[in-house]
Formats: structure tokens, C-alpha cells, sequence
């Protein structure tokens, strides 16, 4: 779950699936977590109102209800699909986190740059440069976080829309490749994008334990580095297993804004943190959207030799012959043929 607040709380509900659903069932998977939020929304009507535009965010204001809204969080969750991305659009999911904690056949993931594992793509490969492009006409906020500093400046290169990091904090207040260097803040600033700063300890302080100082060391250091309007309240209070001393749900929110008002944060730096910020990505996201609206839907696949399987068919993909055509079976299947031929 990520946590905005404005006076009320704004939540965008993370549709999180392991890493290894990648290549079985990401996509069942994260749709049953979209059905979740759904059905919660229906469930409670008088506490949560689904959300899927910033002018719904302002209509849950105004009714005194929390906003929520989705965000997939791993691009293993499309199945490198473009379609399944609209799909997922049309589901009411607002951002896609390009990449978890693995690699995905379009697009390098953050453990790349702590050496641990080796890159593949060079940071964003063509398709994945088709999915960002993709992101920008539909309307959907393209989100860095877990993803490789490569890929953070070719996005920020290609991209015509605001990108915004999820939940990432300041690399120099604490070096953990999760988090977001001075030169990448300079660029979120002229793409006018927003880093949602993250409250897991490890992110914060670089140890396990923290507190609200250090996260208002993060805050200080990004208004410094490029500006307070760059700024939101990113939580991850989805399952981290530690988060700082004071700072254990959002109902503490008011002790870190009471911590950024004694170190001189304005009242406006501090409304535009809990969420007028986010507001304005969001606005100028679905203005590019409106702009693109001539442009038809990318229908082109990823290669299929990036993507094959044991358990991927051909189906889509134009073959040569019959011949030429690879029909393909997932273990189990052979595995079961094999026992009645036995």
C-alpha cells in the first residue's frame, strides 16, 4: 500500500505478486489482487471510493472518503504484453512499477547495480522502450522504483510524461542502490516527476533501525538537492519488516510533518508533499494522454525468441510454414502424456 495524505488519506494499493509468478501466473495473479481492491471498495462504499483519475482523488475529498486507487508493482505482471498493459489500464490500474526485484525480458531491475546480478538488456530493451511509450498514451504514471539507474535516465530520456518513484528515498543520505542519486533527482525536477520517499529502514538509515529524524533527513536532502515540489510520502507499508520508531502506520503522519515544521518546511511545501504533488504528476500524465489520443494503440509483440518458454505457445506470432511453427508443452503436460503412453 502506498500512503498519500492531504487531510484525509489517499492510498494507492500496491497489486504486488512474487518475482517467481514470472513466465506461470503473473497475470492471474495480479488481476485477483486488482478484483481484491475492487471488492473492497464495494464492500466499505462509505469509507473507500475507487479512484482511477486525479479529479476522482479531489470528488473522494470533497465526500470525505479515502481515494483508492492501483498500482501494479512489477513488470513481470503484463507478461511482456501490451495488451494485458491496456487491460490493466482499463481495470482501473493507474501506475506500473516497471520492475521488482528480478529482471524481466524488456527491462534490467536494481540488483543489477549492486553487481549481484548481470545485466541483460543494457538497461530498457526495444520492447521495453515500446512499453514506456505505450504507458505515456494511455495515461498510466510510469514508476522507477526497482528499477536499475540506467533505466532510470533512459525513461527519463524518453518518456513525454512525469515519472514518479513510487517509494525510493535519497542515495546520498543512505547508499542502497534501492534509493534515488543527486544527478537522477536533478532530472525528476525538469521532468517534473516526484520521488515518493520510502519508510523501510533499510532505505532510511542503511541498518535496521531509524526514526522520524532520518526520514526528515531524506526530505531535507531532496528539497535541497532539487525541490520540495519533487516530494511525496511513499510509506511501503505493504509488508516491510521495519519501519522507523514513530512512524509504524500512517495515523503517525502528523509526527513527521510536526518534525518538518520545526526544521522550517512551509505549510505549502508540506500540503504539496501529502499530496499536491502527486496531483500535479498525475494531472499533467493524463494532459499527455489527451495529447496522444490520435495515436493507435502499439499492437507490435515482443520478439518471440525473448520471450519463449516451455510454457509459452506461438499463438500471435506470425511463422513461416506450418513446418517452421515450434508447438510447445509445459513439463506437466509432457510429464502426463509420457505416463499414459507408459
Amino acid at each position: 500500500m502506498r500512503s498519500l495524505f492531504n487531510n484525509q488519506l489517499n492510498m494507492f494499493w500496491a497489486a504486488f505478486v512474487p518475482c517467481d509468478t514470472q513466465y506461470k501466473d503473473a497475470v492471474r495473479q495480479t488481476l485477483e489482487q486488482i478484483d481484491v481492491v475492487h471488492r473492497m471498495c464495494q464492500k466499505y462504499p462509505d469509507v473507500f471510493k475507487f479512484a482511477a483519475s486525479s479529479q476522482d482523488i479531489m470528488d473522494a475529498f470533497e465526500q470525505n472518503k479515502t481515494a483508492s486507487l492501483i498500482g501494479v508493482e512489477g513488470g513481470h505482471s503484463i507478461d511482456s504484453s501490451l495488451g494485458t498493459l491496456r487491460t490493466m489500464y482499463h481495470l482501473g490500474v493507474r501506475y506500473l512499477t516497471l520492475t521488482h526485484s528480478c529482471t524481466t525480458p524488456w527491462v534490467d531491475n536494481w540488483l543489477v547495480d549492486t553487481g549481484s546480478e548481470p545485466e541483460v538488456h543494457g538497461g530498457l530493451s526495444e520492447f521495453g522502450k515500446q512499453v514506456v511509450r505505450e504507458m505515456n498514451r494511455i495515461g498510466m504514471l510510469i514508476d522507477l522504483s526497482h528499477v536499475s539507474e540506467k533505466v532510470m535516465n533512459q525513461v527519463l530520456d524518453i518518456s513525454e510524461a512525469p515519472i514518479i518513484f513510487s517509494h525510493s528515498s535519497a542515495y546520498s543520505i543512505c547508499n542502497h542502490k534501492r534509493n534515488v542519486p543527486d544527478d537522477v533527482l536533478l532530472r525528476v525536477r525538469e521532468k517534473q516527476g516526484i520521488v515518493m520517499i520510502n519508510f523501510y529502514n533499510d532505505y532510511v538509515t542503511c541498518q535496521d533501525a531509524a526514526n522520524i529524524s532520518d526520514v526528515a533527513d531524506h526530505f531535507d536532502h531532496i528539497k535541497k538537492v532539487a525541490d520540495a515540489s519533487i516530494i511525496g510520502f511513499g510509506g511501503d507499508y505493504d509488508g516491510v519488516p521495519r519501519v522507523p520508531d514513530g512512524l509504524e502506520d500512517v495515523s503517525k503522519y502528523p509526527d513527521l510533518v510536526a518534525e518538518l515544521l520545526r526544521r522550517k518546511w512551509t505549510e505549502d511545501e508540506i500540503r504539496d508533499a501529502l499530496g499536491r504533488n502527486l496531483l500535479r504528476v498525475f494531472r499533467e500524465v493524463e494532459a499527455v494522454r489527451d495529447r496522444m489520443n490520435a495515436i493507435k494503440p502499439d499492437d507490435k509483440p515482443i520478439p518471440l525468441k525473448e520471450v519463449q518458454n516451455p510454457c509459452r505457445t506461438d499463438y500471435g506470432y506470425q511463422v513461416k510454414s506450418s513446418s517452421a511453427s515450434i508447438q510447445v508443452f509445459c513439463p506437466l503436460l509432457i510429464f502426463t502424456l509420457l505416463n499414459k503412453l507408459l
